[in-house]
């Protein structure tokens, strides 16, 4: 652990355990998840515990979480600067920026112990007016078996210039259906988060 200290703020492969991790294969998890992955979280319950370790005087308010299998991203908002002769775009990057440098080591430390709760990694990132900024991602490989037909639409957005690679073209398309589905996909997480309620209100 000792030479991994500095892994979570900058380092996009921070907090996986054993490094990198390759594809996960359908293991006793079920639907593609390896026997190694996570169990599922409540994000009431990964917003509380983030609310109680987050220093008061970071963000002017509560964080936007976004939690996923391999990685929970934490974007909050920054006071904005006061107002002066300079351009207000470069003063709220500027303030992002400093945010960035100055809390590095209790980012870290805070990274380290959600990876240690939750088994996930941890992206930090900042917003300030209309500048936002999420300072690292995951880039998680996903695996995946597509049919000719399938395969002929990610070559031809490759052709096209769309996308340089099958892969790339892959996640262009996931993120065009994520825009034009963006109601329906949270009503289908609304739905999820109220049958995990409802699990955990079970006999345990």
């Amino acid at each position: 652990m000792h030479g991994q200290h500095h892994r979570f703020a900058d380092n996009p492969f921070a907090g996986m355990r054993g490094g990198f991790r390759g594809p996960r294969g359908r293991g006793p998890g079920g639907r593609g998840r390896g026997p190694d992955a996570p169990p599922p979280v409540e994000r009431a319950e990964v917003a509380g515990w983030f609310a109680g370790r987050l220093p008061d005087d970071w963000f002017t308010g509560p964080v936007e979480l976004t939690v996923d299998r391999d990685e929970i991203t934490v974007v909050g908002t920054l006071a904005e600067p006061e107002a002066g002769e300079g351009d207000a775009a470069a003063a709220r990057a500027g303030r992002i920026a400093r945010f960035r440098e100055e809390t590095r080591e209790q980012r870290m430390a805070v990274a380290d112990a959600a990876q240690a709760r939750y088994g996930r990694s941890v992206a930090w990132g900042a917003a300030c007016g209309d500048v936002r900024e999420v300072f690292t991602n995951l880039s998680v490989p996903v695996m995946t078996r597509l049919r000719q037909p399938e395969r002929l639409v990610l070559d031809t957005l490759v052709d096209a210039g769309v996308a340089r690679s099958r892969s790339e073209a892959l996640a262009w398309a996931v993120r065009l259906v994520a825009q034009h589905t963006d109601e329906w996909l949270g009503e289908l997480r609304a739905a999820m988060a109220a049958v995990e309620e409802v699990r955990a209100r079970g006999p345990q």
